[in-house]
């Protein structure tokens, strides 16, 4: 057929390998997607039925490439393939078998917003406050049980907790209320399937026969629900063919469960395995990077990605003074970038572990005026968690600000109804006041309850607690206990979901940044700050068609490419994140989301990180990520990095601090005891042990120096009776 001769030798064979078991383990780069498409466009062609075909993906643009892909390679005959994501594809399956399993056919589809909303219905039955049990967590909860096919009864025999307890008793109403109510939720349109083919295994036959030829993408990023549906489809014929990379499953916290790709040669024993090793994207040295991270895992499938690209260009690690300075550096690399490769803005991309670290880079690239566009997220100062707060620093600087007021005086939950916002707007504009100033008035209003009164007078009461302190409090305290005193950080963290706990960070990100304005501002107020917030809100209105720099989480990255990427961020606690330090799965898995960022580059990767940084409101010191030490030296470029500083009233600039991968210092004599150390010097003291140098200060015999010991943490030293040796 004249169309295979656009593949390669191995994808050819695996294109044409037609019966039995097969996986394809297809590194980054390789063409996976091309040989999926091909493939099912060559069982056609060899006189296949499309209808026995069903092809499974995890993203409906991916469904429709493949379908369009596949429509120019064989026409018209290729329209009766069931191709579209897993929920979608069994939502239809269910829709023909509904029946079977009490539901009609015309059974609704809970989002998460109507499963949030039946909890609490049933929470409210159950007589449980949804501020003491979350709605949201119990969702998660539940979602989890379900994808790992764990059953209300099964679920009540590992109770540990009171949460647990009423999670359990939840998920039991919440899945009878479900049945009555005619709906499924999302992680049902998987599980029903199963429960179907269990309970009628004629259903099962029937589809077995319907659909010979099974064909799986991103395999690695299954759950434990699609696993079995897999099974038992192929079951009969064993048709099966998974494509995917075990060096990208990066979706754990979603359900994802690497062992279905690792086990599949046990599941299947006489399956073929074709590997896709040859990279189209990048150039060997990118690749032999990637290659050196992600041989530290000890859970992969061998491979060896091989490219007949160029050597290319070393990757550059940016060391950078702190979250600020990194923005700039990234900044003044995107220009320089553009000019060097002769690209446009939209080649480049900015990756990141945690949507909260986007706030600096935004601002950085809003004062080079760089245009951008955030895919899989909101910009910093657009997202909802950031504008609740914003919006009650708003009303305490303008008490007449409506459009604030409304929007938080029930946020959090104080039990202020829409009936009862409507009458105070009602009292507003009878007398021609503030809705802030109208609930000094309800006492004028027959009508007005006693409670509904006394819940707007609590609020305004602690509105204009802030107002009287604001002049006497900085900003970034002000805004500190504010935040504290209405709760949002602790309710985030006890929802404890990816969404919820991504909201916290960001919240702690906003007190970062307004600590951080006021450290850089002398003359720094509440007011200046909003003006500032204000301006840039205003102009940020870039969008994905734009010729613009993309910026997203590491995790939004999967199956992208750009000529140049920069990932921000590489340290210790951040990348890897701390929750991945306790556990060996989790520390893996980090490992490949770092795999995943560096083969998204085409040309050239940029690595930064910074010796300070604000992070969750605090000032830290960290240390250059684990992962930038399992790249050889030979691969790596380090930038001069600069710091002013004052000494003797002179203000000079050292050009000499330059990261190397063994040490940072290069001195004539390394005993010798110095008189003046640079921040970030690494250095050796007899008792504390090995440390690094984090603050300067006085000079002459008055120098003294902060050191972090591994050992004994901070410490404040005189220089001149430290005997501390330079390393």
């Amino acid at each position: 057929m004249s169309f295979l001769k656009d593949l390669n030798e191995v994808q050819q064979q695996a294109v044409k390998y037609v019966n039995g078991p097969l996986m394809i383990v297809a590194g980054a780069g390789s063409g996976k997607t091309r040989v999926l498409t091909y493939r099912t466009a060559y069982l056609i062609q060899i006189g296949v039925p499309a209808y026995q075909l069903i092809v499974l993906t995890f993203t409906n643009k991916a469904a429709d490439e493949m379908k369009n892909r596949i429509i120019k390679l064989v026409g018209d005959k290729s329209q009766n393939v069931w191709m579209g994501t897993f929920h979608s594809m069994f939502a239809r399956l269910l829709r023909n078998e509904a029946e079977k399993l009490g539901y009609t056919s015309n059974f609704t589809i809970y989002d998460t917003d109507d499963s949030n909303d039946l909890i609490k219905s049933i929470l409210n039955k159950f007589g449980k406050s949804i501020q003491s049990f979350k709605p949201a967590a119990i969702r998660a909860k539940i979602s989890s049980w379900k994808n790992r096919l764990v059953t209300p009864e099964q679920s009540a025999r590992n109770i540990k907790s009171t949460f647990d307890e009423i999670s359990v008793d939840v998920y039991r109403e919440y899945t009878k209320r479900l049945k009555e109510s005619n709906a499924m939720d999302f992680d049902d349109l998987l599980i029903k399937p199963i429960e179907l083919f269990k309970t009628f295994p004629s259903v099962l036959d029937k589809y077995q026969e319907r659909f010979k030829f099974i064909l799986v993408d991103e395999y690695q990023d299954t759950n434990k629900a699609q696993y079995e549906m897999i099974k038992l489809l192929a079951g009969k014929y064993r048709n099966v063919c998974v494509v995917g990379d075990d060096a990208q499953s990066i979706y754990r916290f979603r359900g994802a469960d690497i062992q279905n790709i690792l086990s599949f040669e046990k599941d299947f024993p006489d399956c073929k395995i074709f590997r896709l090793e040859q990279n189209y994207r990048s150039t060997k040295l990118i690749l032999s990077a990637a290659d050196q991270v992600i041989q530290n895992n000890k859970h992969r499938i061998d491979k060896k990605l091989w490219t007949e690209n160029p050597v290319g260009e070393p990757i550059t690690l940016l060391t950078c003074e702190n979250e600020m300075d990194e923005g700039e550096q990234i900044a003044q690399k995107i220009k320089h970038s553009i000019k060097k490769y002769k690209i446009d803005f939209k080649d480049i991309a900015i990756l990141y572990r945690t949507n909260a670290q986007s706030r600096s880079l935004e601002d950085a690239l809003r004062r080079n005026s760089i245009p951008y566009v955030i895919v899989g997220g909101v910009e910093f100062y657009k997202r909802k968690e950031i504008k609740d707060v914003l919006a009650y620093l708003k009303l305490i600087v303008n008490p007449k600000d409506d459009i604030s007021f409304k929007r938080i005086v029930n946020y959090p939950s104080r039990g202020i109804g829409d009936v009862t916002l409507k009458n105070l707007e009602k009292i507003a504009s009878k007398y021609n006041t503030s809705l802030f100033e109208a609930i000094d008035l309800l006492e004028q209003v027959i009508d007005f309850s006693d409670k509904s009164a006394e819940r707007l007078r609590n609020f305004k009461n602690l509105i204009t607690k802030y107002i009287q302190i604001k002049s006497v409090l900085k900003p970034s305290e002000l805004s500190r206990n504010l935040v504290e005193e209405i709760g949002i950080l602790k309710e985030f963290k006890e929802e404890s979901t990816p969404e919820s706990i991504a909201r916290w960070e960001n919240v702690q990100e906003l007190l970062s940044a307004i600590m951080e304005y006021c450290s850089t501002n002398e003359d720094a107020s509440l007011e200046s700050f909003l003006q500032e917030v204000s301006l840039v809100a205003d102009i940020d209105k870039w969008d994905s068609t734009h010729n613009a720099v993309t910026l997203m989480t590491l995790h939004s990255a999967k199956g992208l490419e750009f000529k140049v990427v920069f990932i921000a961020g590489l340290e210790e606690g951040l990348f890897p994140i701390n929750q991945s330090l306790m556990d060996e799965a989790e520390l893996e898995e980090e490992r490949r989301l770092f795999y995943v960022g560096i083969t998204r580059t085409i040309k050239k990767l940029f690595l930064s990180y910074a010796l300070k940084r604000y992070y969750m409101g605090d000032l830290i010191y960290p240390q250059l990520s684990r992962f930038f030490y399992e790249i050889k030296s030979n691969l790596i470029e380090s930038e001069e990095y600069s710091i002013s500083r004052k000494v003797k009233n002179k203000t000079f600039t050292n050009h000499e601090f330059k990261v190397s991968k063994s040490k940072f210092y290069e001195y004539e004599n390394e005993s010798q005891i110095p008189s003046y150390l640079d921040i970030g010097a690494y250095v050796l003291h007899n008792y504390f042990g090995k440390g690094r140098v984090i603050e300067v200060s006085g000079n002459g015999e008055n120098t003294r120096v902060v050191v972090d010991f591994e050992n004994v943490g901070r410490k404040n030293l005189m220089l001149k009776y430290a005997n501390l040796k330079v390393l």
